[in-house]
């Protein structure tokens, strides 16, 4: 460390929370192993941490070298920086209608097939311009950095056409480049049947694998691939013929599997390597066993089903079985329209009967390792990326506790203040 520069030092942190110790996701009772360091403190350098634990040995370590900035924690809970795996963070319009349906009993399927849900959003996303589309996904990511996300997957698959699924995406390359918070780009054009070629589902598919992929792939404009596997959108035949192809083509590869339905996606998701499988409401034991053995990251999305009033996902089942486990909000105009992580905390654990431990374990690294970023982000350790959020708590029980508010009272994004006293310091974006 010698000759380095010291840009931030964050200290009189209470507790701190490192997620220390694993290169790959936390699964079983090492989910509930969170690293907690009393009394610590954080150095960095150049964006990086270069030195982490109890502030009497982190000074001891950066003794004689110049601080530029200290950050007082006041004592308060510090994390690695929440990292959201799955979103659909770029589109036009809202559904704010659909809720008196949702409130009648009118089935996330139905409003599907009577051309609202997804297909509703696709129309307004399509008549969108750019330049509106990226207002207003700025706007959200604005929202996820204020409640302590740092990194976020951001899906395509409101376009459901060539150019306007290229649209999307570079919508999110855009924000990525203008906006502290990192995204990850995942293509999703199987997300639905577009009205256009709802008598003939297998053109569309035809359409994803001959024109979308590749004009994707050329572009650069995702690294990951998706589909929805679900009765009424993509079959199983489908949705295989889909991931291959991606998979071949060098994109890592997702599925939003047996999220209403049994279909068989999450064996399919353990057959094809998935590097994540999502929703997973409907997921077979035998299903979660084939991603277990290919090391399949389930992510859970509780607002979700806290939303359309459904069943929820087996997380303690999951966590038995040896699957690891991540948390995401799902962010999107219809099923789960919130941007807010702390809010799927308290679902988390009310609803998927998840620990505290388990959450942050699954909202940090093993969010990470579901868009493949583990080894850069998802834990304060020497060398990582310095993402980490200080919240307005002494100890990680009080986020899920106390909900309904906003407990982040700083963000520090590879080594820089972004939000500070609850507030964005707009100085730090381009």
């Amino acid at each position: 460390m010698e000759g380095k520069t010291i840009q931030l030092l964050v200290h009189n942190i209470g507790t701190l929370v490192t997620l220390q110790g694993t290169a790959g996701p936390r699964t079983g009772l090492d989910m509930s192993e969170v690293g907690i360091v009393e009394h610590g403190a954080v150095a960095i350098s150049d964006g990086e941490i270069v030195a982490v634990g109890r502030e009497e040995e982190v000074r001891d370590q950066v003794k004689g070298l110049e601080i530029e900035t200290e950050l007082d924690a006041g004592g308060r809970l510090v994390t690695p920086g929440l990292v959201d795996p799955h979103t659909h963070l770029v589109h036009g319009g809202s559904r704010e209608h659909e809720l008196a349906l949702k409130s009648k009993g009118v089935s996330y399927l139905e409003i599907l097939a009577a051309g609202g849900g997804i297909l509703s959003t696709v129309r307004a996303t399509r008549q969108a311009t750019e330049d509106e589309l990226y207002r207003k996904a700025k706007d959200s990511l604005d929202k996820m950095l204020l409640f302590g996300a740092t990194t976020v997957e951001a899906k395509s698959g409101y376009g459901l056409t060539v150019e306007d699924e290229l649209k999307q995406l570079r919508v999110t390359k855009r924000l990525n480049e203008t906006h502290p918070v990192d995204l990850v780009s995942t293509f999703m054009g199987a997300h639905a049947v577009p009205v256009e070629y709802r008598d003939r589902p297998d053109d569309y598919v035809d359409l994803v694998i001959e024109e979308m992929l590749p004009a994707v792939r050329a572009q650069g404009l995702a690294e990951f691939c998706d589909v929805f596997c679900e009765h009424g959108v993509f079959t199983i035949a489908q949705s295989r013929r889909i991931l291959q192809v991606a998979k071949a083509m060098g994109f890592g590869i997702k599925i939003h599997a047996d999220e209403i339905e049994p279909m068989g996606g999450a064996e399919l998701a353990g057959e094809l390597g998935c590097i994540s499988a999502e929703h997973l409401l409907a997921a077979s034991d035998e299903g979660l066993r084939a991603m277990q053995r290919a090391g399949t990251v389930a992510v859970c999305l509780p607002a979700t089903s806290f939303n359309l009033r459904a069943s929820h996902a087996r997380a303690r089942r999951m966590i038995e079985l040896g699957v690891p486990v991540a948390l995401s909000t799902d962010y999107n105009p219809g099923s789960s329209p919130t941007e807010s992580l702390q809010l799927v905390m308290t679902l988390a654990c009310l609803n998927l009967h998840m620990t505290p431990e388990e959450v942050i374990t699954a909202m940090t690294i093993n969010a990470a390792c579901a868009i493949g970023r583990a080894d850069r982000i998802g834990s304060l350790e020497v060398g990582k990326q310095a993402d980490l959020v200080i919240f307005n708590a002494t100890n990680l029980a009080y986020l899920p506790y106390h909900f309904g508010i906003n407990h982040v009272d700083a963000v520090v994004k590879s080594g820089k203040i972004v939000v500070h006293e609850g507030q964005l310091v707009k100085e730090r974006f381009s």
